[in-house]
Protein backbone atom coordinates (compact mmCIF):
# COMPACT_ATOMS: atom_id res chain seq x y z
CA UNK A 1 0.00 0.00 0.00
CA UNK A 2 2.50 2.48 1.08
CA UNK A 3 4.67 1.58 -2.38
CA UNK A 4 1.40 2.27 -4.23
CA UNK A 5 1.30 6.07 -2.41
CA UNK A 6 5.03 6.10 -3.23
CA UNK A 7 4.43 5.36 -7.06
CA UNK A 8 1.76 7.98 -7.27
CA UNK A 9 3.34 11.10 -5.39
CA UNK A 10 6.11 10.11 -8.09
CA UNK A 11 4.35 10.06 -10.62
CA UNK A 12 2.94 13.32 -9.94
CA UNK A 13 6.38 15.02 -9.56
CA UNK A 14 7.23 13.71 -12.32
CA UNK A 15 4.19 15.46 -14.15
CA UNK A 16 5.09 18.94 -12.31
CA UNK A 17 8.56 18.70 -13.76
CA UNK A 18 7.35 18.09 -17.49
CA UNK A 19 4.71 20.90 -17.00
CA UNK A 20 7.36 23.35 -15.46
CA UNK A 21 9.80 22.32 -18.68
CA UNK A 22 6.76 23.33 -20.80
CA UNK A 23 6.79 26.49 -19.04
CA UNK A 24 10.22 27.24 -19.13
CA UNK A 25 9.78 26.88 -22.97
CA UNK A 26 6.78 29.38 -22.94
CA UNK A 27 8.75 31.68 -21.01
CA UNK A 28 11.96 31.48 -23.92
CA UNK A 29 8.59 32.40 -26.47
CA UNK A 30 8.53 35.09 -24.79
CA UNK A 31 12.06 36.43 -24.29
CA UNK A 32 12.11 35.88 -28.42
CA UNK A 33 8.94 38.18 -28.62
CA UNK A 34 10.09 40.85 -26.75
CA UNK A 35 13.27 40.74 -29.05
CA UNK A 36 11.20 40.75 -31.99
CA UNK A 37 9.15 43.42 -30.95
CA UNK A 38 12.79 45.46 -29.70
CA UNK A 39 13.89 45.15 -33.53
CA UNK A 40 11.41 46.97 -35.41
CA UNK A 41 11.54 49.95 -32.31
CA UNK A 42 15.32 49.91 -32.80
CA UNK A 43 15.25 50.44 -36.39
CA UNK A 44 12.66 53.36 -36.32
CA UNK A 45 14.71 55.21 -33.86
CA UNK A 46 17.32 54.94 -36.14
CA UNK A 47 14.99 55.84 -39.03
CA UNK A 48 14.07 59.06 -36.94
CA UNK A 49 17.64 59.99 -35.87
CA UNK A 50 19.24 59.99 -39.30
CA UNK A 51 15.94 62.01 -41.10
CA UNK A 52 17.49 65.06 -41.36
CA UNK A 53 20.30 63.29 -44.00
CA UNK A 54 17.30 62.36 -46.19
CA UNK A 55 13.74 63.07 -48.02
CA UNK A 56 11.18 61.28 -47.23
CA UNK A 57 9.63 61.26 -50.45
CA UNK A 58 12.79 60.90 -52.43
CA UNK A 59 13.25 57.22 -50.21
CA UNK A 60 9.39 56.66 -49.82
CA UNK A 61 10.21 53.13 -52.07
CA UNK A 62 12.61 52.20 -49.13
CA UNK A 63 10.12 53.01 -46.27
CA UNK A 64 7.09 51.49 -47.16
CA UNK A 65 8.33 47.86 -47.38
CA UNK A 66 10.20 48.78 -44.10
CA UNK A 67 6.99 50.04 -42.47
CA UNK A 68 5.90 47.29 -43.63
CA UNK A 69 8.20 44.46 -42.50
CA UNK A 70 8.24 46.52 -38.83
CA UNK A 71 4.41 46.14 -38.78
CA UNK A 72 4.40 42.33 -39.31
CA UNK A 73 7.44 41.85 -37.00
CA UNK A 74 5.12 43.34 -34.10
CA UNK A 75 2.32 41.85 -34.59
CA UNK A 76 4.75 38.52 -34.64
CA UNK A 77 6.23 39.49 -31.56
CA UNK A 78 3.00 40.43 -29.90
CA UNK A 79 1.75 37.07 -30.64
CA UNK A 80 4.52 35.11 -29.68
CA UNK A 81 3.93 37.11 -26.18
CA UNK A 82 0.29 36.70 -26.04
CA UNK A 83 0.51 33.15 -27.01
CA UNK A 84 3.35 32.37 -24.59
CA UNK A 85 1.46 33.93 -21.84
CA UNK A 86 -1.86 32.02 -22.72
CA UNK A 87 0.40 29.20 -22.34
CA UNK A 88 1.72 29.39 -18.87
CA UNK A 89 -1.48 30.44 -17.47
CA UNK A 90 -2.87 27.44 -19.05
CA UNK A 91 0.45 25.54 -16.87
CA UNK A 92 -0.41 26.85 -13.88
CA UNK A 93 -3.94 25.66 -13.79
CA UNK A 94 -2.80 21.94 -14.44
CA UNK A 95 -0.34 22.65 -11.55
CA UNK A 96 -2.83 23.37 -9.65
CA UNK A 97 -4.67 20.52 -10.28
CA UNK A 98 -2.33 18.40 -9.83
CA UNK A 99 -1.48 20.14 -6.59
CA UNK A 100 -5.37 19.45 -5.45
CA UNK A 101 -5.33 16.11 -6.27
CA UNK A 102 -1.72 15.31 -4.49
CA UNK A 103 -0.84 16.51 -0.99
CA UNK A 104 2.90 16.16 -1.35
CA UNK A 105 3.11 18.55 -4.40
CA UNK A 106 1.38 21.29 -1.95
CA UNK A 107 3.77 21.35 0.40
CA UNK A 108 6.60 22.39 -2.73
CA UNK A 109 4.23 24.80 -4.57
CA UNK A 110 2.66 27.96 -3.27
Amino acid sequence: MSEDINKIDSIAINEVQLILAEKRTSLAVMRTGIAVLALPLSVMSVLIATSKYYDVIHVLHFLVPLGALNLALIVFGAYLIIRSIIRMRHYDGFINEIRRKHSIIGEFIE
